[in-house]
């Protein structure tokens, strides 16, 4: 893999970034918000700053890098497909929850619903994932839709999933200000209390969590190799197929091995886009 210690040292960034991420929702919401409960009070409310950041900030960010794991290129693209599914299934299945939490207390405490800019954008976001979810799974996922059309798919699939990760990122932030603006009043935001600043720093990591995801999927010589150069690329422990290429080429003269290379090169070049739509998806 081209850039294998720069991968790594980002992927651990954004890994540790968005975990801290996590940690900054629950101290906020546990140290200035008053915890959590289920009962239409701010506490339900709660919920739906800690859900969106963790379900549909932190576990879609890894959904949407998952494939460019170099050492699950060995792993099956069925099984990548699973788990890529899985991952953005569980944040559509927090992001709902937290719109409930939202909507209960609105409607407990008689406030409008549906009436800033945030509230726009954010449902506008969840439906644009659902859509985006229940598609791949129907065009990549299940074994209905053939070939050229997976192909014809993938570059929409791609750019409206890393759209829909920068608008969610967009919203929060969005949402963490008009919190701050109606939650605190004396002091007031503009006197930047410590809570204000404590959740500035939250919506920066959210920042530089989703720059890094991005960076990340939209390097291209970081993108899963075709199935053939992942059986010749296979490391040692691989599947058969895999143990039976690194042999070939072991025994092999010199001019075989270069033989290899460009064959499998020339191969990859000729069916990437084909073979692309089955293997990655970005939901």
């Amino acid at each position: 893999m081209e850039g294998y210690v720069q991968f790594l040292a980002l992927l651990v960034s954004a890994l540790l970034v968005g975990f801290i991420s996590v940690v900054f929702s629950l101290v906020w919401v546990f140290q200035y918000r008053g915890g959590l409960s289920w009962d239409g009070s701010a506490q339900e409310f709660n919920w739906h700053p800690i859900l969106i950041i963790t379900g549909f900030v932190f576990i879609q960010g890894i959904a949407i890098i998952v494939y460019r794991l170099p050492w699950t290129w060995k792993c099956s693209k069925l099984l990548m497909k699973f788990i890529h599914a899985g991952l953005n299934t569980i944040a559509m299945i927090l992001a709902i929850v937290s719109v409930v939490s939202a909507f209960d207390f609105h409607n407990a405490g008689n406030i409008p619903n549906m009436y800033s800019l945030h509230s726009w954008i954010g449902l506008a976001a969840i439906i644009g994932y659902a859509i985006q979810l229940f598609s791949g799974l129907a065009v990549f996922l299940l074994p209905f839709a053939p070939m050229p059309i997976r192909a014809a798919l993938m570059p929409i699939h791609v750019f409206s999933g890393l759209t829909i990760f920068a608008t969610v990122i967009a919203t929060a932030l969005m949402g963490i200000t008009e919190k701050l603006l109606f939650s605190l009043q004396n002091p007031s935001y503009s006197s930047s209390p410590p809570e204000a600043i404590f959740v500035n720093c939250l919506g920066l990591l959210l920042v530089i969590f989703g720059a890094l995801i991005l960076w990340m999927a939209s390097r291209p010589h970081w993108k899963r190799p075709p199935e053939d150069s992942v059986k010749i690329l296979r490391p040692i422990g691989g599947t058969r197929e895999g143990k039976e290429a690194e042999s070939s080429v072991t025994d092999g003269s010199n001019a075989n091995k270069s033989e290899l290379k460009i064959n499998s090169e020339a191969a990859r070049k000729q069916n990437f886009r084909l073979d692309e739509a089955g293997q990655r998806s970005t939901m």
